[in-house]
This record gives structure tokens, C-alpha cells and sequence, in this order.
């Protein structure tokens, strides 16, 4: 993002065809693959990001997650609505920015966090 720029702005939201994804192209020329699994387990939700940073969540489970929908919120943000049907994370343009040019050091310390806390990107099969 410039310098002195508040916001930047999206100029193309796309869910990739399997679901798995979602491309996002800014104003500024940076464009990004952003994976629905680190979506959400990243959500901005209350129910993950808690209301303090203690109470905010590890989300084991979701590495086949999918995305179902996205939807305009204002014109400041979007919802997505997941295949396990989480969907009250409101996902800024700030936010998806950050999660798009970070996108590698986030999920690895998602991915540390996982491993220090004995939990899994697996899926809980029903028996």
C-alpha cells in the first residue's frame, strides 16, 4: 500500500472455481491468492479474534474448508460465508490487503501455533 494512503481498494474479487480460494486485484496493481482455510481460521469474527487477545481463538480443522459466498458489506468490506457455515467475519479492504501480501508469514505462525498447541489443519472425521 502507498504512503499516506488510508485505503486501497479492490478492482476485482473472484472465489477461484473449486472454491478453495480467493483472488483479490487492488487499485494499486498488487494482486493476491488468498486460501479459504487461512481466511478462515483468520477470521475478523468475534467468535475467533475473541474481544481481547486472550480470548482470541486457535481454529484446528478447516484445511479443506470452502468458500460458499461473498458479499458486499458497505462498500468498505466483504462477508464470506464458509461450507461450515461461519460467516459473521467482516473482512475490511485493509485486512484482505495485508492477508494477500503476508500471506506466507501469517500462516506460518498459524501453522506454529497449531503444532505448539498439539492440534491439527485436519478435519475431525466422523465416525
Amino acid at each position: 500500500m502507498e504512503e499516506g494512503r488510508s485505503t486501497v481498494w479492490p478492482v476485482e474479487l473472484r472465489v477461484r472455481s473449486d472454491r478453495k480460494a480467493l483472488q483479490v486485484s487492488f487499485d494499486d496493481g498488487f494482486s493476491a491468492e488468498i486460501p479459504a482455510e487461512m481466511l478462515r481460521v483468520m477470521s475478523p469474527s468475534a467468535e475467533v479474534q475473541g474481544h481481547t487477545p486472550d480470548e482470541r481463538k486457535t481454529v484446528p480443522g478447516k484445511r479443506d474448508v470452502m468458500i460458499l459466498g461473498v458479499e458486499p458489506v458497505g462498500n468498505y468490506a466483504i462477508r464470506i460465508r464458509f461450507d461450515d457455515l461461519h460467516d459473521s467475519g467482516i473482512y475490511g479492504w485493509p485486512l484482505l490487503y495485508r492477508f494477500g501480501r503476508d500471506r506466507e508469514a501469517l500462516f506460518a505462525e498459524y501453522l506454529a501455533e497449531l503444532e505448539a498447541k498439539g492440534l491439527s489443519r485436519e478435519p475431525r472425521r466422523r465416525a
